[in-house]
This record gives structure tokens, C-alpha cells and sequence, in this order.
């Protein structure tokens, strides 16, 4: 690693400077320090960028899908070859612990490229007999697809997004969050190292501005947003201007229910996944934790014992457990909540405050937070805070935590703990999310399709699905008999 990243646009194929003289500066969230000065791509870069993704995916696409594979199998062996440094690139430019990053980043990256890549010769479409002939439907890449990523897991959404679009036989030009440009171009070096044509996927780098520029591209056929909801409501107006097809992974304000026969350690465990990983920055988190009013307090002794017990320091140190927040700006905002959960009678049970840590005392932390005595009116129930922020609800019954857990605009997630397996299933079904995770949370794996309902976005990532939103189905007819005109 060099004390100066390089996060500069890739373009066909190579490094190249944005042709503005416009810079913003990348931080590092750990001590508040300048890591690099990143050019800011233009309406000239934009350009650039998708006419070299329309060119590239034309000679991708003619290839077969075993060949489109084998390019993804070697990008996946050479993430898992760089594993360590691009786990330290994350932690260094997300604030994340050093201890999440190789497998939650790096390793979730990799397995999606490996997955996909045995997917992309799968690709067939069908075929039956009609009268007058038969007709065959066959799927078809859809061009150049415009890849927008979040910054609290920017390797890992790079590679959500890139493979399943490159599989199918598209282009990709992705713009990374603003506040972690620094792995979108390692991956990007790294594809092309691995086989890929110069084009395929190409980064810009870049703030709304740039993003909205892409997004309104006429050559761009498809979006894909990782985001908050705000933002993805704007995406959609963009991209229906050209009715471009759209992929939207939101927000979320998740429930996570413990019954009363639940392993409270698991669902302790739960709790903890589900709030405090990567300091709480995750759409999915559980952050209404709705306990059975039975085993409150036994939940609650077991849950301020392990939050207390959380180690908060620099996410190069191994033993760290919670990092730093993403900006100053985004500790405020987090802290804002905070005040507002005090304000409005929440019991404060642990945390609450900013924390330093000795030797990045410019850094941006926050103490892991409980709070108890929660209703769902409060402002910290029913607004994502996007930190380490829990609030913890009692309730009585199934019927009446089913409908306070979905009593919310956000449909992303939900999980609930219980040893009754048939009121697992039962709740699950009942629960509007697009992920429910019965006895456990947070587990993502690339063979499960991801994705929300209601304000947490549209369409789904990962898994075979994935590949249905990038191809179209061409349906050919092929006649059989003369044909008879009427006239």
C-alpha cells in the first residue's frame, strides 16, 4: 500500500485524469486525514466512458458465455490473490474494522464474480411449438448498463453490480460513492488483468452531478442504484425520461422480533449483527428490536454485558470491533439522533456519545448505543439513522408485533427468533420485506436473492434472478406453412 491510493476514472481500459480540473478530497474516516485528491468526472468523461462501455460490450457480448466466465473466474482468483490488500484499501477508506473487511468485502466480491461466472453459459431461453410454426424466445444483453454504488461497501457493490450485468453480456460504467472511490478502480485494474475487454467496465468518479450525468446518458439502457431512498426517487425520475430499465436497493428500517422461546443468546447475537457490524452503516440492519415483554429483561442484561464488552478503535487494529463513521458530517447526523432518542424520553442504556480513540483522535466515532423504552412514535424508531443505534420495544403478542413491524415505509429486512419453527415460517410470511431471516441476521450469501419492497427499492440483486434484470427476451417466430393472405 502507498501513502497516496490511487482512485483516478478507468476508461477503456487504463488510468486516466478526469479532463476538468475539478478535485475532491478523499478522507480517511479513522483520523479525519486527506488519503488523496480525486478528479471529479464531467459531462466530457461521461461521454468518454459510455462510448468506449458501447464499443467494449459489443465485442463482450459476441462472445460465448463460457468465455464471458472464464474472465469472471479470473477476476474472482485474482480478488481472492490481492485479499489483503484490498481488504486494507476498505478499512482505510470506509473507516471499517480491519477485522470485517477480508471476508464481508473482499470475499463477498469474490464469490459473487465466482457465482456469476458459472452462470453466464446458463443463459438459455425456450422454445415451443405454435400453430403455424414454432416461435423461440432468446435473452439478450440489454448494453451498457450504469452501476451507481453506496460507500459502506463499495468493493462489494461493485462486484453485485458488475457481475451478473457482465455475465449476461452488457457493458458496465460505474460511478462509486464519492466518499470511498478508492476499490472500484483496483477492481477495475484487476478485471482487465483478468481478461476483460478494454470498455467493459469502466469508472468514473465523481459527485451527484457526475452520477446524474450518467444516469441521463442515452446510450446508458439500464440503472442500478445502491442508495437511500431519497435518491433513489430521483434516479427514477432521471432514468424515466429515457425509460431505462431500473434496479433499486434502498434504505431500510428493520424489525428483528425475539419471541418468548427464542435462544436469547442467538438472538442476543442477533441484535448485535444487526446494529453495530460495520458501526451500524448497513440498509438491512434490524434496528427496531421488538422483544417479548416476558424476556425483557433477561434480553436486555445479556445484550448491555456483550455491547459493553465492544471494542471501538482503529479499523487497522485486529482487535478492533467497531470503526470509524464514514464522514464528519454523517457523525453528526448520528449524534443528532441520538440527542433527539434522549429528547423524546428513550432510555439511554448504553453508549451515546462520541468516543476517541488514542492515536486518531480526529477520527469520527460513535459509542455503540441501546436504547430502551422505546414507542413506535419516537423520531429513532421510525427514521433510518444508518449508525450504531438500537432501539429496543416490547411487546405482548404475534398479531401485534407483526403489525407494529410493519408499520413502516421501508420493506428491506426483518428477522425473527424463535424455537417454533412453524411461527417462524408464519411470521416470515407475514412480514413485508423482501429479506426475513428466521434465527439469525445479516447473512447474504450470493445464492440468495436480494432486494426490497415498499421504499426500500425495487428489483433484486444476487442469485439467478439477478440475471432477469439484465436481458431482454427477444421472442422469434419461424413459420412452418405458406403463408395464407386474406387478399
Amino acid at each position: 500500500m502507498t501513502q497516496q491510493p490511487e482512485a483516478k476514472l478507468w476508461i477503456d481500459g487504463a488510468a486516466v485524469d478526469a479532463t476538468s480540473a475539478e478535485q475532491f478530497d478523499n478522507i480517511n474516516p479513522a483520523t479525519g486525514a486527506v488519503l488523496n485528491h480525486v478528479g471529479i468526472a464531467g459531462g466530457a468523461d461521461v461521454e468518454r466512458a459510455v462510448a468506449s462501455a458501447r464499443a467494449g460490450q459489443r465485442q463482450w457480448a459476441a462472445m460465448t458465455g463460457t468465455e464471458r466466465g472464464r474472465v469472471l473466474q479470473r477476476a474472482s482468483m485474482l480478488l481472492r490473490e490481492h485479499r489483503d490488500e484490498l481488504a486494507r484499501l476498505e478499512s482505510l477508506d470506509g473507516g471499517k474494522p480491519i477485522a470485517e473487511t477480508p471476508e464481508a468485502d473482499v470475499d463477498s466480491g469474490a464469490d459473487c464474480l465466482e457465482y456469476f461466472a458459472g452462470q453466464a453459459a446458463s443463459l438459455t431461453g425456450d422454445y415451443q411449438a405454435v400453430d403455424g410454426g414454432f416461435y423461440y424466445a432468446r435473452p439478450e444483453p440489454l448494453g451498457v448498463c450504469a452501476g451507481i454504488g453506496a460507500w459502506n461497501y463499495p468493493l462489494q457493490i461493485a462486484c453485485w453490480k458488475a457481475a451478473p450485468a457482465l455475465a449476461a453480456g452488457n457493458a458496465m460504467v460505474f460511478k462509486p460513492a464519492e466518499l470511498t472511490p478508492l476499490s472500484a478502480f483496483r477492481v477495475a485494474q484487476l478485471f482487465t488483468e483478468a481478461g476483460l475487454p478494454d470498455g467493459v467496465f469502466n469508472v468514473i468518479q465523481g459527485e451527484a452531478d457526475t452520477g446524474r450525468a450518467l444516469v441521463a446518458h442515452p446510450g446508458v439502457a439500464k440503472v442500478s442504484l445502491t442508495g437511500e431512498a431519497g435518491t433513489g426517487k430521483a434516479v427514477m425520475r432521471d432514468a424515466a425520461a429515457g425509460l431505462k430499465a431500473v434496479t433499486m436497493e434502498l434504505g431500510g428500517k428493520s424489525p428483528l422480533i425475539v419471541f418468548d422461546d427464542a435462544d436469547l443468546d442467538n438472538a442476543v447475537s442477533g441484535a448485535l449483527l444487526g446494529n453495530f457490524y460495520t458501526q451500524g452503516e448497513i440498509c438491512t440492519n434490524g434496528t427496531r428490536v421488538f422483544v417479548h415483554e416476558s424476556v425483557m429483561d433477561d434480553f436486555l442484561s445479556r445484550l448491555l454485558e456483550r455491547t459493553r464488552r465492544l471494542r471501538i478503535g482503529d479499523p487497522m487494529d485486529p482487535e478492533t470491533d467497531v470503526g470509524a463513521m464514514i464522514s464528519a458530517g454523517h457523525m453528526e447526523h448520528v449524534l443528532g439522533y441520538i440527542e433527539r432518542g434522549r429528547a423524546e424520553g428513550a432510555e439511554l442504556l448504553a453508549g451515546g456519545g462520541r468516543a476517541t480513540v488514542p492515536g486518531c483522535e480526529g477520527g469520527y466515532y460513535v459509542e455503540p448505543t441501546v436504547f430502551g423504552g422505546c414507542s413506535d412514535d419516537m423520531t429513532i424508531v421510525r427514521e433510518e439513522i444508518f449508525g450504531p443505534v438500537m432501539s429496543v420495544l416490547a411487546f405482548r403478542d404475534e398479531a401485534e408485533v407483526i403489525e407494529r413491524a410493519n408499520a413502516t415505509d421501508y420493506g428491506l429486512a426483518g428477522g425473527v427468533f424463535t424455537r417454533d419453527i412453524t411461527r417462524g415460517h408464519r411470521v416470515a410470511a407475514e412480514l413485508e420485506a423482501g429479506v426475513v431471516w428466521v434465527n439469525h441476521y445479516n447473512l447474504t450469501p450470493i445464492e440468495m436473492p436480494f432486494g426490497g419492497v415498499k421504499h426500500s427499492g425495487l428489483g433484486r440483486e444476487n442469485s439467478r434472478h439477478a440475471l432477469e434484470h439484465y436481458t431482454r427476451l427477444k421472442s422469434v417466430f419461424v413459420a412452418t406453412a405458406d403463408v395464407e393472405a386474406p387478399y
